[in-house]
């Protein structure tokens, strides 16, 4: 096989994906009527068990496939980039909607570009489509490399406080901040999410939006003027199948600071979408 073409490069993306060990997730079946899978991914420094309460009333009528990112909670030895990531993530979520918050909807959105097979429909949370000018993203990626080198001397337990009091979480209470889940994570794991799949690590997407033939909920919070702006252009870039919601006083953890109304919507869209 000539090492060069597009079947070598596929047959090494199996041999890939063969090596890798899989990440670490939890199901949950419904416990009433079934309206079909939910694969559920967080944001940085959290793991699968950060989505409660969401998590509990989703699971009254979907089943839930509850996913630790790339580099966090039981798979904190899989370090992935966000596209070997997304096609990890396909593999263990199988077919259904996958929603992903921050971090994890830049891994969703991948998911969703190189495995649409897998996404029925698409919900990301705070979402971006990545830094487009070179060198705002070079300066990202020093940044974060910076940060995770800072995570690895002081310890997990004293970053994820300082991260928590950042002004991104200014609205999430803390007995929905989930330190103690939090904590579940290492610093190895957590610094090479930050070097393989933070913002400064990601190829803008903005150009493939269009690509994006499912239906597509983008969920940003009011208090969130950065990313309201992001999801809005997110929603014009992909097109007609895409909506907007914007939740009144919240942030960037929307699902956690107003998971009512949050969920309200969602319900919404999911019975239109259905």
């Amino acid at each position: 096989m000539d090492p060069t073409s597009p079947a070598s490069d596929l047959a090494d993306d199996a041999d890939e994906a063969a090596a890798r060990p899989p990440l670490a997730a939890r199901i949950v079946a419904p416990s009433g009527p079934d309206q079909g899978r939910l694969v559920l991914v967080h944001g940085f420094t959290q793991t699968a068990a950060c989505w409660a309460p969401v998590d509990t009333m989703l699971s009254r009528d979907h089943e839930l496939v509850l996913i630790d990112a790339p580099g966090h909670g039981q798979s904190a030895a899989v370090e992935l980039d966000l596209v070997s990531g997304g096609s990890a993530i396909a593999e263990v979520g199988g077919s259904g909607t996958y929603l992903g918050y921050s971090m994890g909807g830049r891994f969703v959105l991948h998911t969703a570009l190189e495995r649409p097979d897998h996404v029925r429909r698409l919900v990301l949370i705070s979402p971006t489509a990545g830094i487009e000018d070179d060198a705002e993203r070079a300066t990202r990626r020093q940044s974060d490399d910076t940060l995770a080198a800072h995570l690895v001397a002081v310890g997990v337990p004293a970053f994820v406080d300082e991260w928590l009091r950042l002004p991104l979480f200014a609205g999430l209470p803390p007995d929905r901040a989930h330190r103690t889940g939090r904590l579940a994570n290492t610093s190895a794991g957590l610094a090479s999410s930050l070097r393989r799949a933070g913002t400064g690590a990601q190829t803008p997407l903005w150009d493939r939006l269009s690509e994006l033939a499912m239906p597509a909920l983008i969920v940003a919070g009011t208090d969130d003027a950065k990313f309201v702006t992001l999801a809005e252009r997110m929603v014009a870039a992909i097109g007609l199948n895409a909506e907007l919601c914007v939740v009144e006083s919240s942030g960037h953890t929307v699902h956690l600071e107003q998971p009512d109304v949050f969920l309200d919507r969602l319900r919404s869209w999911l019975a239109r979408t259905a």
